[in-house]
């Protein structure tokens, strides 16, 4: 199959277009047969209720990331990164798992860790990074009863994340293919597809980028973000996360740095599209955010013109309504930043890494930013101009005038956020940066750059898209908006007021509005399932913590349903001294478990926390639903 490109961005599609084509999916319209007649519903109503939890002991070691779990041995398989392997939980009573074993990678590959895990009907496949993670890695099959080692076979660089079809013959591994810290070795990203119909002997195929590296500048014309250093296609795409049809025919990975989709064939083990996800207007009603954790610890929810968010998803789930495949993303947001802790780096040697986040009041200094050298200065940056400048038509709300940001760059305005400098700036027609004087006029002998939007990491939000990679819905603003509301409780009981601790941190206390100024609230793990004849989405908040569950059946109007943090101290410095006391901190993983595979008959999701280094189990008690 030849690789194709999907060109149109998320970003240009208007809901009036999204509605009309969800409604014909969906049977809707005029003409045609009749739409049949929906079932019998009442309002789903749902509470999740923390019902037991397993400790590891650990904080903020990655400790417990990322769980499977398979309903013959009833057993629940949870990667724990800080030891490489995968702890294994038995979770017959689920109000007291107890660990029984672990899966351990050094017998497949030494020196390695399991970065995922996914299970299917007693065959548990954990994706193991290699030693040295731009060496390819590996898959292992294990069966679930007694943890045996069945056989394994080598994948990708960086296996990150690892899911069933839904037959259950076939795996899939998302090969983010990260470069090296240093950014001297850059491995292809890939998707691995393993028949593992055999356990003893899993046949691979990969579905590489190659075949697009000719599309680079199209594909960056299109909205794809293929922008790392001297980096081919292949090399500059990441797949992190992977979703599988109903029909296990088609695939989707998140590539999260390059917010895009790729779409991929399983037959036949090929990338078909690319599939950019343009960006979220923080100027439009409706899409606001808090941009400031230094403006007095005050809630400021507001609408920024000029400033766009890049989805940037991490994780993705898929589900079907009206005979249409839907994807549910969470919009996490991640920056590109290699060579951090590199002194040769920030001393100017640009071959040492590559950092693409700066803070805005450093971009658009009147007075350039030589002053941020030797400190955070990129020097990829350093290299295209002296300075940035905002241009005063877009940022004459906070104060932009011709050669002077103004304002604008104030910290409890746009200035402490987080953006990235790659993106925004005027160019010339070839591409090249477009150069102006410090007076804000266009000049080829100029040094400065000139910022028409600035893009930000993450939605802060979750979104709903169809098969081609077309907005559907998204939860703009409504995050951030609840977390600050006073309907909104944290603590088991539900008894402590988010505002309080609106956009806190998650490994720090009495930190209200620590990460307004980066990626809000943090939704990173998502998970999907039926109940009560409703399809209901999970969404895991990384920073602020807790889960929220919307019920998402139909499309178009999804309705938020409830919301937990079971994050009991909020206010101790280092939360990691009363580890014990402290709750769940850093929800990033989750699974759903449906009632008819649950232990006690009712379903049940199950989080891990990477922070608290914590297992946590919640019953899912619904009323009404599909009748």
């Amino acid at each position: 199959m030849t690789p194709r490109t999907r060109w149109t961005s998320a970003g240009t599609l208007t809901a009036t277009l999204i509605a009309a084509a969800v409604l014909a999916a969906c049977g809707g319209g005029g003409g045609g047969a009749a739409s049949p007649t929906p079932p019998t519903d009442t309002p789903l109503r749902v509470q999740l209720e923390k019902i037991g939890g397993y400790s590891t002991g650990l904080f903020g070691v990655s400790a417990a990331e990322i769980p499977a779990y398979d309903a013959a041995s009833q057993r629940l398989f949870m990667v724990n990164a800080q030891a490489g392997k995968v702890d294994v939980l038995d979770l017959r009573v689920p109000a007291s798992p107890v660990k029984i074993g672990e899966i351990d990678a050094t017998a497949v590959l030494a020196g390695a860790e399991i970065n995922s895990v996914a299970v299917h009907d007693g065959l548990v496949a954990v994706a193991i990074q290699a030693p040295v993670k731009t060496d390819p890695g590996r898959v292992a099959l294990f069966r679930a009863a007694d943890l045996a080692l069945l056989g394994s076979a080598t994948v990708g660089a960086q296996p990150d994340m690892i899911t069933f079809t839904p037959d259950g013959r076939t795996v899939l591994l998302a090969n983010e293919g990260e470069p090296s810290d240093d950014y001297q070795t850059d491995p292809e990203g890939s998707i691995s597809i393993v028949d593992v119909s055999t356990p003893a002997t899993p046949v691979v195929r990969t579905a590489g980028f190659s075949a697009f590296n000719a599309q680079k500048a199209a594909l960056q014309a299109a909205g794809v973000r293929v922008y790392g250093p001297n980096a081919t296609v292949a090399q500059d795409l990441e797949p992190e996360y992977i979703t599988v049809s109903a029909d296990g025919r088609t695939a989707w990975a998140t590539l999260q740095e390059n917010n895009a989709f790729a779409k991929i064939d399983i037959a036949s083990a090929t990338v078909t599209d690319i599939l950019p996800l343009g960006f979220k207007d923080h100027g439009a009603a409706g899409n606001e955010l808090d941009a400031s954790d230094t403006d007095g610890g005050t809630i400021n929810i507001r609408t920024w013109p000029g400033v766009r968010g890049l989805y940037l998803p991490d994780s993705i789930a898929s589900y079907s309504a009206g005979g249409q495949t839907y994807l549910v993303t969470a919009n996490e947001g991640d920056a590109r930043a290699w060579g951090e802790d590199n002194a040769a780096y920030w001393a100017g040697d640009a071959s040492k890494g590559f950092v693409e986040e700066f803070r805005v009041k450093h971009l658009v200094n009147r007075s350039g930013w030589a002053g941020r050298a030797g400190n955070d200065l990129p020097p990829q940056l350093n290299a295209l101009a002296a300075g940035g400048l905002l241009d005063p038509v877009t940022f004459g709300h906070c104060g932009a005038i011709a050669g002077n940001p103004g304002a604008c760059r104030n910290d409890e305005n746009l200035g402490r956020l987080n953006v990235t400098w790659t993106m925004g700036y005027r160019t010339n027609p070839d591409g090249s940066p477009m150069l102006f004087d410090a007076t804000g006029a266009a000049n080829p002998a100029g040094n400065r750059l000139m910022y028409d939007h600035l893009y930000s990491y993450g939605a802060r939000s979750f979104s709903i898209w169809n098969a081609d990679g077309q907005l559907v819905w998204d939860s703009g603003a409504e995050f951030e908006r609840f977390l600050a509301s006073a309907d909104c409780k944290l603590g088991s009981a539900r008894s402590i007021p988010c505002a309080d601790f609106f956009n806190s941190g998650h490994d720090e206390g009495s930190a209200k509005d620590s990460r307004s100024d980066a990626k809000g609230p943090e939704p990173e793990g998502i998970a999907v399932g039926q109940v009560n004849g409703r399809t209901l989405a999970f969404i895991g908040l990384e920073r602020m913590g807790g889960v929220l569950v919307y019920d998402i059946t139909v499309p178009t109007a999804p309705r938020r349903l409830d919301y937990l943090n079971t994050r009991e101290d909020w206010t101790t410095a280092d939360p990691g001294t009363v580890l014990a006391t402290a709750g769940d901190l850093g929800p990033e993983g989750l699974v759903f478990i449906p009632a008819a595979r649950s232990p006690i008959g009712v379903p049940l999701l199950v989080v891990g926390n990477e922070v608290s280094g914590t297992t946590a189990v919640y019953r899912i008690n619904a009323t009404g639903g599909v009748r």
